[in-house]
């Protein structure tokens, strides 16, 4: 796992049971109760693909990772194991990727991001975050980060509803202090 110095499988081990992320509570609620098809990027151990469940969305994830053929069976929810930056993505009415896409390669990042927009109904959410040039693993050629003038420019054709930047000294899941700037953003697809 790239920056991080652990496995996936530890991550989701050690971030198992922890509340679903305040964007992709924000981005449900303004949806007003209405659900869809939503595609989790980096489903990992299911935090938000189960809350989506909960409120009656139908889920598709993805994850390369075999931790996540261990997910909770659900008729709403399809588990697709591969890597998301290379999947043919669903139409769907919200594309959540809590803290799933900086770690998308810088050269398949505008692409796939691409992708994402591509799949997108009008009126369909992206929920997630992304990595800004302070934060403390830039330089990691796995991870993709972002000037908010380019995170901006990618939600040219969205209505930004929550975007919130991030910059903090705070623990990772592995118990190691970092240099975190985060970008966190909830946007409607025009």
């Amino acid at each position: 796992m790239a920056g991080i110095g652990m496995s996936w499988t530890d991550y989701y081990a050690k971030t198992q049971g922890r509340p679903p992320r305040p964007t992709l509570l924000e981005a449900l609620a303004r949806f007003g109760g209405r659900t869809g098809l939503a595609v989790d990027l980096g489903i990992g151990g299911g935090r938000d693909a189960l809350e989506m469940l909960e409120r009656g969305w139908r889920v598709v994830g993805f994850d390369s990772e075999p931790a996540v053929l261990a997910l909770p069976r659900h008729p709403r929810l399809t588990v697709r194991r591969e890597p998301f930056e290379t999947a043919e993505l669903p139409r769907a009415d919200l594309v959540n990727a809590s803290f799933s896409l900086p770690f998308c390669r810088p050269d398949a990042f505008p692409a796939f991001w691409g992708r994402i927009a591509a799949a997108l109904n009008p009126g369909g959410r992206f929920a997630g975050q992304l990595f800004g040039p302070r934060d403390g693993w830039f330089g990691d050629p796995g991870i993709t980060f972002l000037p908010e003038a380019e995170v901006r420019s990618l939600l040219a054709s969205f209505d930004i509803e929550c975007f919130d930047e991030e910059e903090d000294d705070a623990e990772t899941p592995r118990g190691e202090m970092k240099h975190w700037h985060i970008f966190h953003v909830v946007a409607r697809k025009r």
